[in-house]
């Protein structure tokens, strides 16, 4: 394991941790937080910060990210798209399986973890995917090689659609590993688009999006997913919640004792039907962003511990790609580089605790995937850090996004915080304006 031998001592900063909110110092040592205390007397080695009236988090875990590598590289690549994680103060992610090739088996899924380990600036982690023909894969993974077995239910993506329903049952009954779902049901949706086609032909418009991936086709694939999860006691973890009706299949509270747990993305706590106007198909994802009310409520949701987890989704395309009608403009939207400023929107807003996002975004991912000695601010963990100015307002301009698609749906927003320092591995990886040289993230390790 690669650790910085650079000593930092952090000053005055409010630090979030584990519900509490407090001014203290941190000194960071070979990778690690060394020591939090109220006052750290500086050393001639420490590099020192001054972090007055700065808000010090652990760094935001983002467990759902599409990074394109290998096959789609033209329009995202993890060396990229891990640069603008640090500039958003994501420090490890766990990407998806839907690549070219898609990670349907063992050696597919080191070779991700193989380009990572010399182009990711953050720490990473790969899923397994399912298919209809890949149950023995399942079956032999090592859980400490993956967070989880991604499984498309009923929502096409490339060859990862599993509609064989003694396949589906076979992973929830067999899989050694958590099952992570994408819910909508492609049979009402199909049913949907023909029925646009009939009425607009080939234009049809992108506000139209969350009315063919409609509400139905994601409330009766979530109760499919957690039938199954309940007839075999599967650990399932259902992502991207996006209607308000899918809330009441989950249970609010700790997510300690829960075997069927919940997450949304910070685009369904921006973003509702009404801007489809504005963006067009540059807000068209999947599953769609749907109502104001659906907003709301999924804002309430994860107030209440209902929904346990927030995370992107982000699935970059070109602009190119996405200026399309509306059969041929991908689904999909750059994301992870202003998603902890969009969360803490929130915040500002009054709708959520600062001490909640912190659960959300860095403590339930760490506790939900047994990530080792990351996701909290304690001591002897890796010192995987995010500084936040809540006083310095940032425009979000095209130029200074680090995508590879090179745009992001959030041009000429003004969020009320800036992030203006990222460490990962005790590494000052973004400093507020660039990101540092030679900057390299860990595979992330698994206690199970």
């Amino acid at each position: 394991m690669t650790r910085s031998s650079q000593s930092w001592l952090i000053r005055h900063a409010t630090l979030v941790n584990e519900g509490q909110r407090f001014c203290s110092d941190l000194r960071i040592e070979n990778g690690l937080i060394a020591q939090i205390a109220p006052t750290i007397e500086p050393r001639a080695e420490d590099e020192v910060i001054d972090a007055t009236g700065l808000w010090l988090l652990p760094g935001m875990i983002d467990d759902q990210v599409h990074f394109r590598e290998p096959g789609m590289t033209h329009k995202a690549d993890i060396a990229s798209e891990s640069r603008a994680c640090a500039a958003g103060g994501i420090t490890s992610f766990m990407e998806m399986p839907n690549t070219r090739p898609p990670a349907l088996d063992r050696d597919s899924l080191e070779a991700k973890y193989a380009i990572a380990a010399q182009s990711s600036v953050v720490n990473y982690a790969f899923y397994m995917g399912a298919s209809n023909d890949n149950l023995e894969a399942i079956r032999a993974i090592d859980p400490k090689s993956t967070p989880g077995v991604k499984v498309f239910m009923g929502a096409s993506t490339g060859n990862m659609l599993v509609d064989d329903p003694e396949v589906l049952n076979g992973i929830f009954r067999d899989s050694p590993v958590m099952i992570i779902t994408h819910c909508e049901d492609s049979p009402m949706i199909e049913d949907n688009l023909q029925k646009a086609l009939g009425t607009y032909g080939e234009d049809i418009p992108a506000g139209l999006h969350p009315l063919i991936r409609s509400r139905e086709a994601c409330i009766k694939s979530t109760r499919l997913a957690i039938a199954l999860a309940r007839k075999h006691n599967a650990r399932l973890h259902v992502l991207h919640i996006s209607t308000a009706e899918e809330l009441d299949l989950f249970e609010p509270g700790p997510l300690a004792n829960k075997r069927i747990t919940a997450e949304t993305c910070v685009h369904f706590l921006h973003f509702n039907d009404s801007d489809y106007q504005r963006l067009g198909m540059r807000l068209k994802c999947n599953p769609a962003v749907k109502s104001e009310r659906d907003r709301r409520a999924i804002v309430q949701a994860l107030s209440e511990g209902r929904i346990d987890v927030l995370a992107t989704d982000h699935a970059p395309h070109l602009l190119e790609e996405k200026n399309n009608l509306y059969q041929k403009a991908p689904s999909g939207v750059p994301l992870v580089q202003f998603a902890l400023q969009v969360a803490l929107e929130r915040v500002f807003a009054g709708e959520l605790t600062l001490e909640r996002v912190v659960e959300a975004v860095c403590h339930a991912p760490a506790q939900l995937f047994n990530v080792a000695a990351r996701g909290f601010l304690r001591e002897g963990f890796a010192a995987d850090l995010v500084l936040v100015d809540p006083r310095q307002p940032y425009t979000v301009q095209r130029a200074e996004v680090l995508s590879k698609c090179g745009w992001s749906p959030f041009e000429g927003s003004t969020f009320s915080s800036s992030i203006v320092g990222t460490f990962v591995n005790g590494q000052r990886v973004w400093d507020g304006r660039e990101i540092a040289p030679q900057s390299h993230g860990q595979r992330l390790s698994f206690d199970r």
